[in-house]
């Protein structure tokens, strides 16, 4: 298990052991919307920001490439779905463990939405590139999330139903939902063995959005996986630093926002 290590010290802090992770796999999606339109600025701005991670299709890896400037670890997503699909829950696999090798990733993602109508067809992909993970030495983030007709997304007995499928998958890294609670976010982080990551969440307001990511660390969380909270903010350089003081340094929001890039 020695390649998984190694490569989880290119996407974690190994002194914290927490991780600051910006997916900009959205396009696949939803298309071409504000922040991914011009994606070596966006990553370089990422980079700058102090992010450990970047979650990327296949296609976009080129673009990440960057050849100067500070180095930063590489996801490669294997699930996706549209949001034309009738089911945008519905997610299949678009790239393998060893396309994600040849890329150069220092680790793999998986979306699995339990709770949707294809939930099975999901944890049984999910279980394929589990396997084809450990062969290769490969870290697995596994993106998981209660989501379907009649489920309510902030559950936390739902929310802790996906932990525990993940883990029980073999993932190295869990991202999930915060359920908007320090206490109960806490059983569930207590009763999982790997880092638990929380979602960014609807996009707020930079110390709404910090005040969340503080108060899930101190409930347990390894750190945030954040989107377009993050990338699409007016200074993503700034804001990201201010994460990674939150995640990294347990500074106060205001704190992290005073603090110089």
């Amino acid at each position: 298990m020695i390649g998984k290590a190694i490569r989880l010290e290119r996407i974690m802090n190994r002194n914290t052991g927490r991780s600051v992770i910006i997916p900009m796999d959205h396009g696949f999606s939803l298309g071409q919307i504000y922040g991914l339109h011009d994606m070596p600025k966006v990553i370089s701005a990422v980079s700058e920001g102090g992010a450990n991670a970047i979650v990327l299709h296949k296609g976009m890896v080129r673009h990440g490439h960057r050849k100067a400037g500070p180095d930063i670890g590489l996801i490669v997503h294997l699930s996706a779905s549209t949001s034309l699909n009738p089911d945008p829950n519905d997610k299949v696999s678009v790239c393998s463990v060893e396309e994600a090798i040849s890329l150069g990733a220092d680790c793999v993602s998986i979306h699995i939405n339990l709770g949707a109508p294809n939930e099975s067809k999901m944890i049984e992909e999910a279980g394929v590139i589990s396997r084809q993970c450990t062969r290769w030495g490969m870290p697995l983030l596994v993106m998981i999330y209660p989501r379907g007709e009649g489920v309510d997304p902030t559950d936390p007995a739902a929310i802790g139903l996906c932990v525990r499928v993940a883990e029980e998958l073999g993932a190295d890294i869990i991202k999930t939902s915060y359920t908007g609670d320090p206490e109960s976010f806490a059983a569930i982080t207590r009763a999982c063995a790997v880092p638990v990551l929380v979602a960014g969440g609807e996009k707020g307001g930079d110390r709404e959005s910090l005040q969340m990511i503080r108060e899930a660390v101190g409930a347990g969380a390894a750190g945030v996986a954040m989107g377009r909270n993050a990338f699409q903010r007016d200074d993503p350089v700034r804001f990201i630093h201010a994460i990674t003081r939150v995640v990294q340094q347990d500074a106060t929001p205001e704190d992290a926002l005073g603090g110089n890039v």
